[in-house]
């Protein structure tokens, strides 16, 4: 008996360490190069679409986000760490380089990543709600938490939900919307910043 279940532990203490060599592969690095005074959040994200009567789609991996005010470099990994993608949108142009490479240009940082991931994630929103602000665009039901952070709001069609702030700001993001008969679900985990 004391050989099984010596066993058993062996095999639960192995099967923890592997999670959790595989979490902390998870999550990407900082981005190097960027200024002291640029604005970073590190972390995992999960993002699911779902058609009406169709199957599920789902990404998840982690992601580095690095932004100066005038140029955000946004670093899209595997669930293993590998880069599939790097966005760097600068004034008028959003670049967009694949694992292999190749590139996309566009004026629209939001298209570039749905092109990579299949469904949309609000990069341009996104520079306002990881640090726990709205932004400029009109925002609908506006809610607090205790602490008078924002914790919820409607902006540009996403449904916006905020919690678990740091001096710079929410580390559990939770964003949903309804568009082109699609139900599109991004989590965003901030694990530094």
């Amino acid at each position: 008996m004391t050989g099984i279940s010596s066993l058993l532990r062996y095999r639960a203490w192995l099967a923890c360490g592997l999670l959790c060599l595989l979490a902390a592969c998870a999550t990407p690095q900082r981005i190097a190069g960027g200024t002291t005074q640029a604005f970073e959040r590190v972390g995992r994200f999960a993002l699911s679409a779902t058609g009406y009567g169709g199957p599920q789609q789902a990404v998840q991996g982690g992601f580095a986000w690095n932004d100066d005010g005038r140029t955000l470099r946004l670093d899209l990994s595997n669930p293993l760490g590998s880069i599939l993608a790097r966005v760097q949108v600068r004034p008028g142009e959003s670049l967009l380089t694949r694992a292999d490479g190749t590139q996309e240009r566009a004026d629209d940082p939001d298209g570039l990543v749905e092109q990579v991931l299949g469904s949309a994630i609000p990069v341009a929103g996104l520079r306002d709600w990881l640090r726990g602000r709205t932004g400029s665009q009109p925002v609908q039901d506006l809610h607090k938490d205790e602490a008078g952070h924002i914790a919820a709001f409607v902006q540009n069609g996403w449904h916006v939900d905020l919690s678990n702030y740091d001096p710079q700001g929410p580390r559990l993001l939770r964003l949903t919307r309804d568009v082109a008969g699609r139900h599109i679900s991004v989590r965003l985990v901030v694990d530094k910043g």
